[in-house]
């Protein structure tokens, strides 16, 4: 039987199996969206668990039709307006920690990654060392149209994508599915769907920590499905010329020079999702993955949370809160966004979001030192 991992919260629940433990994300009506309870439980598990010697194995899936939609960002925004903007900060400093202790951990963790895989739900998955999708797998992250970027390291993990890849779906948002997961390294497996339950059960009876054991029987598993016709995955050459530039704006440029030349509805679509995006988002989206590339998952952390802190304290944009408003809140979708365009968010306002917060209580993401184990995203192409 699972139980809740603390006793004030039931939305993260725990499944003991011998020296294994199971880690449910129990909200299926907000589609596992991470609240404060939940980040603080998971902590508090994955702590404990690693000093557990009589536990050797975590399995994390997420209860419902999804794994998880990401962090529940309009509790955030909602908390923010009515107390301050520390509250933000608080919940995404223990996030993120949780995302430094998951890429650092000692003993092996699989996702199970069924349904939606978006945002924090990423950040509790990516980082460890085994990511499972199957075929209603739904990966995104769709910061920028939030007005907010992709953050839980995600400039470490995308910036390790093939080619330019990172970028084009960092930046538009892009929804990829379980075989295009696992081509480019976001997942180490894709198991069928009415296979997931025997892996689990499978799992469950493991007494062993060690990876290449683990790795086995979910191999046992799985299978090695074909992209479709239509991934992106098949547009490398264009995503590689387009989204390798400097800057947003040419990015959009080449994208829109590409686009009279070749029929094709992701080049199109990408410009879509471009145009709607907050411009303050793109920018320091693709400055953050750029910056990802030459940094450890801890830097690219502390960096992240930086930029968190100026986003939640509003500091040279409220676009953050606007997006809240017109995705979630209103559900209009329709953002207007402060500064309305790309020209107007200069590099000087983008390489602020980098600096410390002007404030004396504020203090940099502060890690704890362990060895290093930060996980290898191996792009299978």
């Amino acid at each position: 039987m699972a139980s809740p991992a603390s006793s004030d919260s039931d939305q993260v629940l725990v499944e003991a199996n011998g020296s294994t433990r199971t880690l449910i994300l129990n909200r299926p009506k907000q589609l596992n969206a991470l609240s404060s309870a939940m980040v603080t439980g998971l902590l508090k598990c994955f702590t404990s668990y690693e000093e557990e010697n009589t536990v050797k194995l975590l399995i994390v899936k997420g209860n419902g039709r999804a794994f998880c939609a990401g962090g529940d960002v309009a509790e955030v925004a909602q908390s923010i307006n009515n107390d301050s903007w520390k509250y933000g900060a608080d919940f995404f400093r223990t996030e993120f920690l949780l995302n430094y202790i998951i890429a650092t951990y000692s003993k092996p963790q699989v996702s199970l990654l069924t349904g939606i895989v978006m945002g924090g739900g990423a950040g509790v998955s990516i980082h460890g060392r085994f990511r499972v999708a199957t075929e209603n797998t739904v990966f995104a992250m769709p910061e920028t149209a939030l007005g907010l970027f992709p953050d839980i390291g995600a400039s470490y993990f995308l910036s390790r994508l093939p080619g330019f890849y990172g970028e084009y779906v960092g930046l538009t948002g892009a929804r990829l599915d379980g075989a295009e997961m696992l081509a480019c390294g976001l997942a180490t497996h894709f198991v069928p769907l009415n296979r997931m339950s025997l892996l689990e059960e499978s799992l469950k009876r493991v007494d062993a920590s060690d990876p290449f054991a683990i790795c086995g029987i979910i191999d046992q598993f799985s299978k090695q499905p074909s992209l479709k016709g239509s991934s992106s995955l098949n547009r490398m050459d264009i995503i590689n010329r387009c989204f390798s530039k400097g800057t947003v704006e040419e990015i959009i440029s080449t994208l829109e020079q590409e686009a009279p030349s070749v029929s094709d509805k992701l080049v199109t679509a990408a410009i879509q999702s471009l145009r709607k995006a907050s411009p303050t988002s793109l920018k320091i989206s693709l400055a953050s993955i750029r910056e990802g590339r030459l940094q450890t998952v801890g830097e690219c952390l502390r960096r992240e949370y930086r930029m968190v802190c100026h986003v939640m304290r509003g500091d040279f944009s409220r676009d953050f809160f606007e997006g809240c408003r017109a995705i979630l809140v209103d559900k209009d979708r329709n953002p207007k966004w402060m500064p309305p365009t790309l020209d107007q968010v200069h590099d000087g306002v983008v390489a602020n979001y980098f600096s410390k917060v002007d404030d004396p209580h504020w203090e940099d993401l502060n890690l704890p030192t362990r060895s290093s184990r930060g996980r290898r995203i191996v792009p299978k192409l």
